[in-house]
């Protein structure tokens, strides 16, 4: 079920209008967590109507995602690599420290942006250090959304962490 507190203050960045993720379940299998998205675009926050979901939504679609699994993750304490995180770590690192250092994404079929699903999940969360001796964690993702149609886009991305407590 959504954490509807946790979803509104994770999303509180966003512009009104870009508030795209409605709701979410995450999991936890073999200590990795994921998580099962609902979202909705009822108008692009950048150009006009393309009739199909588009990289940037791609992008800020699955900003939104990770920030909620991270969040939901550090608050039940799932999954690897947050477990020395409280929640008021997140709220600081969230805009500042969380980086896509690497982002792709395959458009196998056009999903419709109005009513969509998303999945995401950590592959793997590792602490290393930057070659000053810096730590910070490196995590693989991959992600996919598919709409009612059999729209479908899937792709990975990289996160570090920086700046880590």
């Amino acid at each position: 079920m959504t954490d509807e507190a946790l979803l509104a203050r994770v999303l509180t960045p966003y512009k009104e209008h870009c508030k795209y993720l409605r709701s979410a379940v995450v999991t936890e299998t073999d200590g990795r967590a994921s998580a099962r998205c609902e979202f909705e675009i009822p108008e692009s926050c950048y150009i006009d109507d393309t009739g199909h979901l588009n990289s940037v939504e791609v992008n800020i679609c699955y900003n939104q995602m990770m920030y909620y699994l991270v969040a939901k993750s550090v608050k039940d304490g799932i999954g690897t690599g947050f477990e020395s995180w409280t929640l008021d770590d997140f709220w600081k690192h969230q805009l500042p420290d969380i980086l896509i250092a690497r982002f792709s994404a395959r458009f196998r079929r056009p999903v419709d942006p109005r009513a969509f699903s998303g999945e995401m999940e950590f592959r793997s969360v590792t602490r290393r250090t930057r070659a000053d001796g810096t730590p910070f964690l490196h995590a693989e993702t991959a992600f996919r959304y598919r709409d009612a149609a059999s729209g479908r886009c899937d792709g990975e991305a990289t996160l570090a962490f920086v700046d880590v407590p």
